[in-house]
């Protein structure tokens, strides 16, 4: 069984565990167009974001990222508008075949999942639950996005 900090519990049915139709659109980029959004980085998602640009991981974390107050590594925004420094004004990630676990997980997070008003809002952010193209992402599937979202959230401190 997951373990759930208090900040994000899902209620006690797991109403998605029967599944929720949801497809990633292309050229969408929704989840990514929000100013202030926050990309937690696993020590994982560092090193092969690094090496698909071809860069240390140090010189990488210098030059794309900055720390949270406790320390952890996220991705940097770009300092006009507070977006993803990965998404082009095409909509487009430059590094999607490498994008961070938590953006994956995407829309199955924790915060999202945990009341129905909070799946509500996310659904107006995100065209792609219920879209007449999308699929069944079935509840074992969910519970492995959440688990995800999770670790990545812990992120990494050191180098």
């Amino acid at each position: 069984m997951t373990k759930w900090n208090n900040r994000f519990r899902p209620p006690k049915d797991e109403w998605w565990s029967k599944g929720i139709d949801f497809t990633c659109l292309p050229e969408c980029g929704r989840c990514c167009d929000e100013p202030g959004g926050i990309v937690y980085l696993s020590r994982q998602d560092a090193e092969r974001i690094a090496e698909h640009q071809e860069m240390s991981l140090v010189s990488w974390l210098e030059k794309f990222c900055r720390t949270t107050y406790d320390g952890r590594f996220v991705l940097e925004s770009k300092p006009s508008d507070g977006r993803c420094i990965y998404l082009t004004s095409e909509k487009v990630c430059t590094i999607y075949e490498v994008k961070p676990a938590q953006c994956s997980a995407f829309p199955f997070w924790g915060e999202n999942l945990v009341t129905d008003r909070a799946w509500q809002k996310t659904k107006t952010i995100c065209p792609g639950i219920d879209h007449p193209d999308a699929i069944m992402i079935d509840g074992d599937m969910i519970k492995l996005k959440l688990e995800a979202d999770k670790a990545a959230e812990k992120g990494f401190r050191m180098v």
